[in-house]
């Protein structure tokens, strides 16, 4: 991609977010009490995305046509990671490039879109739960603990996350984050259990109020240990097994967002 080519890129899909901010503005006004676009980058970058995708953006900036996928042309990826492990990301990478296009979302005084080549970038993917919990505990500003409170699946969500007003959540219910504990061998997952303390009593009160009320999920309200269930998974290679991570991130669905 040429100096100009970058240029023009960089203003077309300027363009592009001011359309996906008119959708997601009124949508997500605040998060976590922080004005958008503050905390939104997966709303962003996924708008963006789809804005991109539709066959007129290209007839409005025909740039945008080299990151469209033909057989001469590499794929545009979504991806999520860690930026210089100060932050979670989610961007697009083509090629070699990377393309932010919620640059703003941490400062909203930088602008929106941020195009440079990928080694320059500061990305790269999370490759452990220690990793993870490293940039949660202070970009999130939340404390963590040892997931005790559904143990069944608590070799694909290990963590709870406990904000500053005391709302709680297990982590990290995402793709990429169930492929490291898929991938380790539920090891990963292991070593965060065995490191975090377990959550105090009035948190796991909270729980077992919500949990009472799914007493038919018998992923979400099997007793044990958090550590014998990452013990038992590896045994029965449940690592291999994508139906069986599919019924825990239904059982996962069923919880609120927040507890």
């Amino acid at each position: 991609m040429s100096k100009e080519q970058q240029g023009a890129l960089c203003s077309a899909l300027a363009q592009l977010r001011l359309k996906a901010d008119l959708i997601l503005a009124p949508k997500y006004p605040h998060f976590a009490g922080k004005p958008y676009p503050l905390g939104r980058c997966k709303e962003i970058r996924d708008e963006v995305y789809r804005l991109l995708m539709q066959p007129q953006s290209d007839t409005e900036f025909p740039i945008l046509n080299i990151l469209k996928t033909t057989q001469q042309q590499p794929e545009l990826r979504k991806v999520w990671g860690s930026l210089r492990d100060e932050f979670f990301q989610n961007a697009m990478v083509i090629d070699q490039w990377y393309i932010d296009v919620a640059n703003d979302t941490v400062d909203a005084n930088k602008p929106r879109v941020e195009i440079m080549p990928f080694a320059q970038s500061g990305f790269s993917q999370i490759t452990s739960f220690k990793q993870f919990a490293h940039i949660a505990r202070p970009y999130w500003q939340v404390e963590l603990y040892r997931n005790t409170v559904c143990p069944a699946l608590a070799p694909f969500l290990p963590i709870i996350c406990v904000g500053k007003n005391q709302t709680s959540w297990l982590a990290a219910a995402n793709d990429e984050m169930l492929k490291v504990a898929m991938h380790s061998e539920f090891k990963s997952p292991l070593e965060i259990i065995d490191t975090l303390p377990s959550p105090p009593a009035h948190i796991i009160h909270k729980w077992q109020t919500v949990l009472d009320k799914h007493a038919q999920i018998s992923l979400l309200t099997q007793t044990g240990s958090a550590q014998a269930f990452c013990q038992q998974y590896r045994i029965e290679q449940r690592h291999l097994d994508s139906a069986f991570r599919d019924e825990i991130v239904i059982a996962y669905s069923h919880l609120p967002k927040g507890i």
